[in-house]
């Protein structure tokens, strides 16, 4: 973890925050958030860390094929608004968001957020709201689960006038169970 990613030093207040909200999602949540950045980043194997059957495996490689994209991504992000750069951009991330919102683990534009803002870094935050809301309303869900989606993105989310450019600085990791008694 960088001390100075995102234009300052990390404090212990945010890395707390970041911290505590990952805390805030289901565990579902948490253990997609964490397989995804395995997967995003090659921090483990995925297969052998994340799939506890043949259906977890065949979405594990999905996901590697998706996010090859990434790299792309990060490079072509947007400086400012201009609609020149949008289709490429927009369209590319609302394609990577709605495989990740079919995987059924992300119930919440925050949960999205927080994956998302470490899959690209924090220049992608003011079109978060965007690819959410379009990925949300794709056809490929179910009825319930966009409506679910869709309510969970806040208005001020939604409408901010800024966003922030401080990197994250929390980066969740599975963690081997230690058993006390050999401990």
């Amino acid at each position: 973890m960088d001390a100075k990613k995102g234009g300052g030093p990390v404090t212990g207040e945010k890395l707390f925050s970041e911290m505590k909200e990952f805390a805030s999602f289901d565990k579902a949540t948490q253990r997609y958030i964490r397989r995804s950045l395995d997967v995003a980043f090659g921090r483990k194997d995925p297969l052998d860390t994340w799939a506890r059957d043949e259906g977890e495996a065949a979405a594990i490689n999905a996901q590697k094929r998706f996010y090859a994209q990434l790299p792309h991504l990060r490079a072509d992000i947007p400086d400012d608004s201009g609609l020149d750069m949008l289709e490429p951009f927009l369209g590319l991330l609302t394609t990577l968001s709605a495989f990740d919102l079919a995987q059924g683990r992300l119930d919440s534009f925050t949960a999205y957020r927080f994956l998302y803002e470490r899959l690209l870094g924090a220049h992608v935050r003011p079109w978060l709201p965007a690819a959410f809301c379009a990925a949300a309303a794709l056809p490929h869900l179910h009825p319930d689960r966009r409506r679910i989606l869709l309510q969970s993105i806040s208005e001020g989310a939604a409408t901010a006038a800024g966003w922030s450019t401080r990197e994250p600085v929390f980066w969740p990791e599975w963690v081997e169970k230690v058993d006390v008694e050999t401990a």
